[in-house]
């Protein structure tokens, strides 16, 4: 009895391990028109409150003075298109910018997300995950 209890519980908590784990994703790149957007998920697990993104652009050549709130959207694996909540990080200008895109949470859970970028270059960037399997 006392071994069933323990194997019980150890099950239970190696569950537990792997569902509050951070997952890890892929950050990706998109150098198009001397514009390099390098995007790198922060958090966008089932649990979370708030999903978020790093976004990092880089040139020499255009002014990056794109509104990140107007010009970004995110597509759930049906297409529909939810608008970030908020960017925190680096004001309109210049030719290097950081921070964070957040946005409130897709439900039901996708299995796979796209973050679409316009007008930055003058071209669409797109930047894809698949989050299950």
């Amino acid at each position: 009895m006392n071994k069933t209890i323990a194997i019980f519980i150890l099950v239970l908590a190696l569950i537990g391990i792997f569902l509050y784990t951070p997952q890890k994703w892929e950050s990706k790149t998109d150098d198009q028109l001397a514009v390099t957007v390098i995007v790198s998920p922060l958090d966008v697990s089932f649990q979370s409150k708030e999903w978020k993104f790093d976004i990092v652009m880089s040139t020499h050549s255009v002014e990056l003075d794109q509104d990140m709130i107007k010009v970004t959207v995110l597509v759930d694996d049906s297409g529909k298109e939810y608008s970030p909540v908020k960017w925190e990080g680096a004001p309109v200008g210049g030719h290097h910018r950081e921070g964070v895109l957040s946005f409130a949470p897709v439900t039901p859970y996708p299995q796979h997300l796209t973050l679409n970028i316009k007008d930055i270059g003058d071209v669409q960037r797109s930047f894809s995950w698949v989050l299950t399997e």
